[in-house]
């Protein structure tokens, strides 16, 4: 069997052995079933002769053993030795329930393919290369799918066979790069979740002596379709009812092509779980609907919402324009210019400076030749627009230069439009019809 015998004996989790070698708090025994950290997932946890083992490292195919302390005992010397239970299980749950998400992935995703993972304190996260866009709608499929495969209590089984049979399979999920711990002496482990048994255990395990095939479930109407096969050395239980409860809980893109799925396992699964539902609970509750109504109810308030935000912006962008009609122009140059400032203490409602650009060069022309719009949501800005018959006489850009000149900050443009941000202050209109009628325009 290739391998650690951690991976090919999950269950065994208290052995005698002898001590073959000892440096310092580095430790070798004669059989081990620590796992040692590989491919994505932590080393054991434990003790040897009641010492704790901080680490498990693989050098050139050996387990070594990080004790916490320097042993009393010495090479030669038999030991007892304890791996932690609850953390070994927990390991096996989560490496076992990364399968299952990849399987539920096989019949989602489309080009799939394996880009690792790790196992984590509070969650997992699994690697996917796919052209598929994965969102909400599909991680909740995913999460469905993978608790699908729990409750069908599958049989997890695994084995050896030759990696030129492996390399002919298209059904096996192969990454020598991220499983080199699968690999030895031209033979890979095997690792299938099978099919699915009717009523919680009424199939039969069969092997397939014909080919090199996995062991795999027929149930009791003849299906045999597995639901994963993957090249893996890590520790597995025996059956997906064993994973437990599984929480789908986001995804992120760490890299081109890459997708990263994240999930818990366990009591950390149950409590993301919790929070979701006391979520839902709570709309449900404050939006007065059935919770199957609840998602339709919280469509219907953000379209409600960005109605209204657009009706908003519109009666904004009125009241701006009005104030311009309303404002008194002035001469200079032999140009009619108009200068307002707008959101200031409530006086008139405000808008960003990309819609005051947009009505400061709907206004030159027809209210003036220069329109300059000082404003104050978001950081007080200024925009100005001049009009194209104007602009052999004046840049918008110099309009800016002098009001940055004045009061601070720094924008640009070009002659047509042009636009400041970073005052520390608005100013009001006289002060920009000051600056704009006494300082010299470049």
């Amino acid at each position: 069997m290739s391998g650690q015998r951690a991976a090919a004996e999950p269950y065994a989790t208290r052995f005698e052995t002898e001590v073959t070698a000892i440096d310092g708090r580095r430790v070798w025994l004669e059989t081990s079933y620590f796992y040692g950290e590989s491919g994505g997932q932590p080393a054991d946890r434990g003790t040897i002769d009641s010492v704790a083992v901080e680490d498990v490292q693989l050098e050139d195919g050996e387990q070594v053993h990080v004790l916490a302390e320097e042993p009393s005992f010495r090479a030669g010397q038999r030991v007892l030795c304890s791996i932690d239970w609850s953390f070994r299980m927990y390991c096996m749950r989560a490496h076992t329930a990364s399968h299952a998400l990849y399987g539920a992935g096989r019949r989602l995703l489309d080009d799939l393919g394996y880009g690792g993972f790790d196992i984590g304190e509070e969650k997992v996260r699994v690697d996917l290369e796919t052209t598929s866009e994965l969102d909400d709608e599909t991680l909740l499929e995913l999460d469905s799918l993978v608790n699908r495969a729990v409750w069908e209590s599958r049989p997890v089984s695994w084995e050896d066979i030759p990696v030129a049979d492996a390399r002919e399979r298209e059904d096996i999920a192969f990454n020598e790069a991220t499983e080199d711990g699968a690999f030895q002496k031209g033979r890979v482990r095997i690792v299938t979740i099978g099919g699915a048994d009717e009523n919680g255990g009424n199939g039969t395990r069969t092997r397939n002596r014909s080919s090199a095939g996995p062991t795999v479930t027929t149930s009791t109407d003849g299906s045999a379709e597995p639901w994963d096969v993957a090249a893996c050395g890590g520790t597995h239980v025996r059956n997906t009812r064993e994973i437990g409860p599984v929480t789908v809980l986001g995804r992120s893109n760490p890299g081109e092509g890459m997708t990263r799925v994240e999930f818990s396992v366990g009591p950390t699964a149950i409590d993301r779980r919790r929070e979701e539902k006391a979520v839902v609970l709570t709309a449900r509750q404050e939006l007065g609907v059935p919770l199957e109504e609840v998602g339709d109810e919280l469509a219907r308030l953000q379209d409600e919402r960005d109605d209204l935000a657009a009706e908003v912006q519109t009666l904004q962008r009125d009241l701006v324009e009005r104030q311009l009609e309303s404002a008194d122009s002035f001469e200079r140059d032999g140009l009619e210019w108009l200068a307002v400032a707008v959101g200031r203490g409530g006086e008139s409602a405000g808008v960003d400076a990309n819609d005051a650009g947009e009505i400061a060069r709907e206004a030159a022309g027809e209210r003036a030749a220069v329109v300059v719009i000082a404003g104050a949501t978001g950081s007080p800005y200024a925009v100005a627009s001049v009009a194209e018959d104007a602009q052999e006489t004046i840049s918008a850009g110099a309009v800016i230069d002098a009001l940055t000149a004045e009061f601070g900050g720094g924008g640009g443009g070009s002659d047509a439009l042009a636009q400041a941000g970073g005052f520390a202050e608005l100013p009001d209109e006289d002060e920009i019809r000051d600056v704009l009628e006494s300082v010299e325009l470049q």
